[in-house]
């Protein structure tokens, strides 16, 4: 349900898509060490604060914040693909985004690309935008918000000064976030916290967090960022893309549609969502307090995996 001062935050979101954003100077600089452990651990005691805790009826607190999307309403027939982290390096998908000239968003972080920004440079040369995933992929919820915007406004500055722009959209590692990461976000310039209504696993299984179990226009796809034994990012993005021309969609870009959106269109989420597996998806397969639905699995096309592996993004 759309909190009654969504619109006002929505407003603000398309202005600053439209806009340079500005981001401040951060304070409390983490060292980055112990990244993903240190970022499960956190997941795990969100879990247990959020046992009792309830979503909310919007994604941000008092008036303020970003708006928290997981699918945007539009009468186009796209959807939009979004992969986390940057631990790919597949020459092969930087030459399927220029082919078939795929607006793709890719939410680093910095820790995980390392020396390999490059290669992101390549893809942002072929159509591909750079979003930010924070500088260390901690789980940012109940974190104090010198660290949470440390995080946030570090990788906005990191991205700046290799690519000479700040993003405007930023996804929380996990899923996870509260009303303290709205506000360091919204003071680091983000315009949309960035979900998914549906994953796409490494051996290339769709899951759904709420809604219909199907592709539908407007849909967030979460596209792990690492190869599999099975199958490599190029190989599951192509066949995501039959997937996709066989139900008459296509690949759009996710800043355009939220800059064209409007401030009542675009769905917000809870206000403190979060989820167990780096992807977003439980990894007990439970539904987690105060965040998306548990993902569910569907088959066809997509029948080589049998059980429970989900991409660390």
């Amino acid at each position: 349900m759309r909190r009654r001062g969504a619109p006002a935050a929505l407003l603000t979101a398309a202005v600053l898509l439209a806009a340079p954003a500005g981001c401040g100077p951060s304070a409390g600089q983490g060292d980055g060490t112990a990244v993903h452990r240190a970022g499960e651990r956190a997941g795990e005691r969100s879990a247990q604060d959020g046992a009792n805790q309830s979503p909310g009826d919007g994604p941000a607190p008092g008036g303020g914040g970003p708006p928290v999307v997981d699918h945007v309403p539009t009468d186009d027939g796209v959807v939009f693909l979004t992969y986390d982290d940057g631990a790919e390096r597949d020459p092969r998908f930087v030459e399927l985004v220029r082919e078939r000239r795929l607006p793709v968003s890719m939410f680093l972080t910095d820790s995980v690309v390392g020396a390999g920004y490059a290669h992101f440079a390549r893809l942002r040369a072929v159509g591909a935008s750079l979003q930010n995933h924070t500088l260390d992929h901690p789980a940012l919820r109940g974190l104090p918000y010198a660290g949470q915007r440390a995080e946030i406004c570090g990788q906005q500055r990191k991205l700046e000064s290799r690519f000479g722009v700040r993003p405007h959209l930023f996804r929380p590692p996990y899923g996870t976030y509260d009303a303290t990461t709205l506000r360091a976000a919204a003071d680091c310039g983000i315009a949309a916290v960035v979900l998914w209504r549906v994953t796409l696993d490494g051996d290339g299984d769709l899951a759904y967090t709420r809604g219909a179990h199907r592709l539908t226009r407007g849909d967030i796809v979460s596209v792990p960022s690492v190869d599999t034994p099975s199958l490599s990012l190029a190989d599951r993005t192509a066949r995501l893309l039959r997937e996709l021309e066989e139900r008459g969609l296509r690949v759009g870009r996710l800043e355009d549609h939220l800059r064209r959106t409007g401030p009542s269109a675009v769905r917000g989420r809870g206000r403190s969502g979060r989820s167990g597996a780096r992807d977003g998806s439980p990894r007990d397969g439970r539904r987690s307090a105060g965040g998306p639905h548990t993902p569910v699995r569907t088959s066809p096309p997509y029948r080589r995996r049998a059980a429970g592996h989900w991409h660390s993004a």
